[in-house]
């Protein structure tokens, strides 16, 4: 789903970045140190070397501001075409004059030879002594200037010299400063020079500077955590996405000006967003050239001679590794001149050396500013050449010869090459890339009506088959489905496939009615495609939340089985065998067990192992459905396998998503809280699946008792989607324990009325409706409650489906508990209990036995159900159910039941900083809870509740309950 705003369309759950910020100062520490080092042992000459960019100037910058107060005279030599005599110096002087009033020119006791500067200081000319007499020697003259100058900078008494961008200075600063770096005396300052190697020219005095042995530091490009490091600091944040800060990296490599730039521009476009607490960019494609970046590269190369230039423009051109040859080829060159073009191209540090003799820009923004700089005709030329170097080779090419061809305005050869890369990329499990040429191809080019319906079907059948979301892409590709339905010259078995693709989408898209609607439009112009027929009946027959009946369903799956004997390929009879023993499952079917089991788990062609590999990982998830979670880790191991041994990789994350849900419900929750935490932090994980990890991330949070965290993180998650219900249950069993039936009855229902809505209501019931039903009847709305556990119940008679047993069983007692029968509840709570107990669901079960034993004790079995109550306290603490555990030890205590209080024996001191349990007050203080309602939650008294505020307090300086918890958050005491 996506809102518009007046920047233009944002998904739900992205945010827009702030004006870009100030950048952080990152990855030069070592350097400023050394810098630092040298000025405050002055006086001393240190050379700082780097490409534009790199950060030269800001680290002198951020070492002057290190130096605390001082006289420094900063002097940026400008690139003149024609520089003028000691240019940056005496700018840097009046600056100097200008901006500090305690200096004064008559009193600094400077001899005649200061009048020398008058002709480059008219400005101070009733300041400087008289006039010399002129020189006839120009020499004489430029040596009597630079001593005058070293005079003046003497008696200013500055500690510290800094000449910028020395490779433009002219020869009249550059042999001053040769003279300054020679002189003796104490009022010699520290000097720092900086300059780009690759742009001194042959001959220039700085040669003679920078071949003395002297302090030296070279910066060097950022790594892709401090690229991430710096865009953070950009956009006030704590972190951005990896996947962000490598494109950026990939693209800028690591100069920081151009990662700032570029930051800027992006954020400019609205093409940042925030997702799960990161910054990322919202579809990583290409980087416009900043303003900035690509002015520096095109001034640069201004400088260079024509036939330099075209090197340049063919390597631009040609945008990767070229060698030699083909370089020449594309700039027009031959022999002696192409390869002394290249030279200087090398020594200019634009072009740089590449593996295996390869030739490369150094930097891809220097060359897309370059390559958008040539005239049209021009370009279209050198890719026309580049193109016909590349044909020669074997194999071709594809994607660069597309490429090529296209930007030459040849479209057949654009539409040869780019179908072959599309079917390439499609090969190497690339989507997007895939999804992104078909389209263009599509929409750009008029073809023949063979060509355009072959690539409309590929188009479809890649963008089914997609494993993440692709961005804004997706409504483009919609909307070319779409528009191909009405193309007249489409057969009627074309559209029909058509119309089964555009049903798939839409059934990825939740457009539920409308799927189903589009599915049955496409069965009449099948019945010349039995194959393609079948698969549209099992989609129909499918679980997806639509009404239809389960008898229609099953149906619509005879039907389909019909027609498996026409499926000619040996992989498609996979994919529909699979496709309908796990249809099956989902409609709670047994016979699904017995059609599954008779199916390989393996094969030797590559197509069938990766339906096998599909077919597994969706049965696993029909297993989890069913509650038979050892057979769901079986099917998992070998989706897995598969997965991995055929690179089609699309499936993995969701096989770690299924390992996560299991070990949560069987209780392994060391490797669920790893598990979760990997795909919260890991990159490349679809948004679902990221927040489905967030939904077990918080439970585990709230079973080990960290409430107010544990509270934000499933609030997130519903705020996101609200029918996800594992974090309904979480937040749901958070409001009865304060009491408060009527939130928890507002939080879990519309995940029970989305499962309620559905036909086979089960699969998605399991997980919530214990907890939905245990609302109503708290709240005294029994009557709701009966009808929430008669549906299930009513289902649950008919299939023999393990999870949905328990939790109707667990309903049912929850009821005749609400109804005054404690004693019949206990007896089926101890059913549910063993129900839970039998496949594996530990906490479930442990819950169903607290239940049955608070039962007991009301129904007059107080020794008994004190006993239950015992065991099940000491099985949840073993699990690290720490929440439930303190629950019924506070329990226990009230019947004199005595457990003992963990770290009752050395507590530790705190000190200043907050102890764990002022830590856990805090949390539930933020999120709003009285001190009643925190004592409650955390079972404890709301004496000692107060005490533990009183004491944060008086650690954190405060004096109120809301300054308490700002000040927390301020100090990064709460998550």
């Amino acid at each position: 789903m996506r809102i518009v705003t007046e920047h233009g369309d944002v998904a739900v759950g992205e945010e827009r970045p702030p004006p870009a910020g100030p950048p952080a100062f990152v990855g030069r520490d070592e350097a400023l140190t050394r810098l630092l080092d040298v000025l405050r042992h002055a006086p001393a000459l240190v050379l700082i070397e780097g490409e534009a960019g790199i950060g030269k100037t800001r680290l002198v910058r951020e070492a002057l501001a290190r130096l605390g107060p001082g006289r420094r005279l900063v002097a940026a030599c400008p690139p003149l075409t024609t520089p003028f005599s000691l240019a940056g110096p005496v700018d840097g002087l009046v600056r100097l004059v200008r901006s500090d009033p305690s200096i004064e020119l008559g009193g600094l006791g400077l001899s005649r030879l200061a009048g020398a500067l008058r002709p480059l200081l008219p400005e101070w000319e009733d300041r400087l002594p008289p006039p010399l007499d002129p020189l006839d020697e120009p020499a004489g003259t430029r040596h009597r200037l630079s001593r005058a100058l070293t005079e003046l900078v003497e008696r200013l008494a500055l500690d510290v010299l800094v000449i910028e961008d020395a490779h433009w200075a002219d020869t009249a600063t550059l042999e001053w400063l040769l003279m300054l770096g020679a002189a003796t005396g104490e009022r010699k300052p520290a000097i720092v020079v900086t300059y780009r190697a690759s742009d001194v020219p042959p001959g220039s005095p700085l040669l003679r500077l920078t071949a003395r042995q002297r302090p030296r530091i070279e910066l060097g490009a950022l790594d892709v955590a401090q690229t991430a490091q710096l865009v953070a600091s950009m956009l006030r944040a704590d972190q951005v996405s990896a996947e962000f800060a490598r494109f950026l990296h990939e693209r800028t490599d690591g100069v920081p000006l151009a990662v700032e730039e570029s930051v800027r521009l992006l954020r400019d476009r609205q093409d940042i967003v925030r997702r799960q607490g990161r910054w990322r960019r919202r579809v990583l494609d290409e980087l416009q050239v900043p303003p900035t970046v690509r002015d520096s590269v095109l001034e640069r190369v201004g400088r260079l001679d024509d036939a330099t230039r075209d090197v340049l423009v063919a390597a631009a051109v040609l945008a990767e590794p070229a060698d030699e040859a083909t370089l020449l080829a594309v700039a027009g060159l031959g022999g002696d001149a192409g390869r002394a073009g290249i030279g200087r191209a090398l020594a200019a540090g634009l072009l740089r050396e590449a593996d295996g003799g390869q030739l490369a820009f150094r930097h891809l923004l220097d060359a897309r500013a370059v390559a958008e700089s040539v005239p049209a005709t021009d370009r279209w030329r050198r890719h026309r050449l580049a193109a016909d170097v590349l044909e020669r080779r074997t194999p071709p090419p594809v994607l660069r010869l597309a490429r090529h061809h296209r930007a030459a305005n040849q479209p057949e050869q654009w539409c040869r090459y780019g179908e072959a890369a599309a079917d390439l990329a499609w090969e190497s499990g690339d989507d997007l890339a895939t999804v992104t040429l078909l389209l263009e191809l599509l929409t750009s080019v008029e073809h023949p009506p063979a060509r355009r319906l072959r690539l409309v079907q590929k188009l479809g059948r890649a963008f089914v088959r997609r494993s993440a979301p692709l961005g804004p892409i997706e409504d483009a590709v919609r909307a070319a489905l779409q528009a191909a339905i009405s193309w007249p010259e489409l057969p009627a078995t074309e559209r029909g496939e058509l119309r089964y693709l555009i049903g798939r989408l839409l059934l990825q898209a939740d457009e539920f009615d409308d799927a189903h609607r589009a599915l049955k439009a496409a069965l009449p112009d099948l019945a010349d495609r039995p194959e393609t027929a079948a698969k549209v009946m099992l989609c129909l027959a499918g679980p997806m939340p639509h009404p239809l009946p389960a008898e229609e369903r099953l149906s619509w799956l005879e039907r389909a089985t019909g027609l498996f004997p026409y499926v000619e390929s040996p992989a498609e009879r996979l994919l529909v065998a699979f496709e309908h023993a796990t249809i099956l499952l989902g409609l709670g079917e047994s016979a699904g067990w017995t059609a599954l089991r008779a199916l390989p788990r393996s094969a030797t062609a590559l197509a069938e192992r990766k339906q096998i590999a599909r077919g597994s990982l969706n049965a696993a998830w029909r297993a989890i459905d069913w509650g038979l979670y050892e057979e769901a880790r079986g099917r998992l191991a070998d989706a897995v396998e598969l997965l991995r041994a055929t690179d089609f990789t699309r499936g993995m994350e969701l096989a770690g998503f299924g390992s996560l849900i299991i070990d949560w419900y069987t209780g392994r929750w060391t490797d669920a809280a790893t598990a979760a935490r990997e795909l919260l932090t890991g990159e490349d994980v679809s948004p679902v699946i990221r927040m489905m990890a967030r939904s077990v991330d918080g439970l585990l949070k709230l079973a080990g008792g960290h409430r107010g965290t544990a509270r934000r993180t499933l609030l997130a998650v519903l705020a996101e989607d609200p029918q996800e219900g594992l974090a309904a249950v979480g937040l749901g069993r958070l409001a009865l324990s304060t009491r408060d039936a009527e939130e928890a009855i507002t939080i879990t229902t519309p995940a029970v009325a989305a499962a309620l809505r559905e036909a086979v209501p089960w699969r998605w019931a399991t997980n919530i409706v214990t907890t939905h039903v245990d609302a109503l009847a708290a709240a005294g709305r029994t009557a709701e409650a009966k009808a929430t556990s008669d549906t299930l119940a009513e289902w649950v008679r008919g299939h023999a489906v393990p999870a949905a047993t328990a939790a109707s069983v667990t309903c049912t007692a929850v009821l005749r508990a609400a109804e005054g029968d404690p004693g019949e509840a206990a007896a089926m709570l101890g059913d549910a209990a063993d129900a839970w107990a039998a496949i594996g669901r530990v906490h479930d079960e442990l819950l169903a036995r607290e239940r049955r034993a608070v039962c007991l004790v009301a129904s007059g079995a107080r020794d008994d159900g004190l006993a239950v109550l015992v065991e099940t306290q000491r099985r949840l603490s073993s699990l690290g159910a720490t929440w439930d555990a303190d629950r019924l030890a506070k329990l226990l205590r009230t019947h004199g039941v005595p457990i003992p209080r963990p770290g009752r024996a050395g507590r530790r001191g705190y000190g200043t900083q907050l102890s764990p349990r002022e830590v856990e007050v805090l949390e539930l203080v933020a999120t709003g809870m009285t001190n009643k309602q925190i004592a409650e939650a955390l079972f404890i008294s709301p004496q000692t509740v107060n005490r533990h505020l009183a004491t944060s307090m008086r650690k954190l300086n405060v004096t109120s309950r809301t300054a308490l918890a700002i000040s927390a958050l301020n100090h990064g005491l709460l998550p």
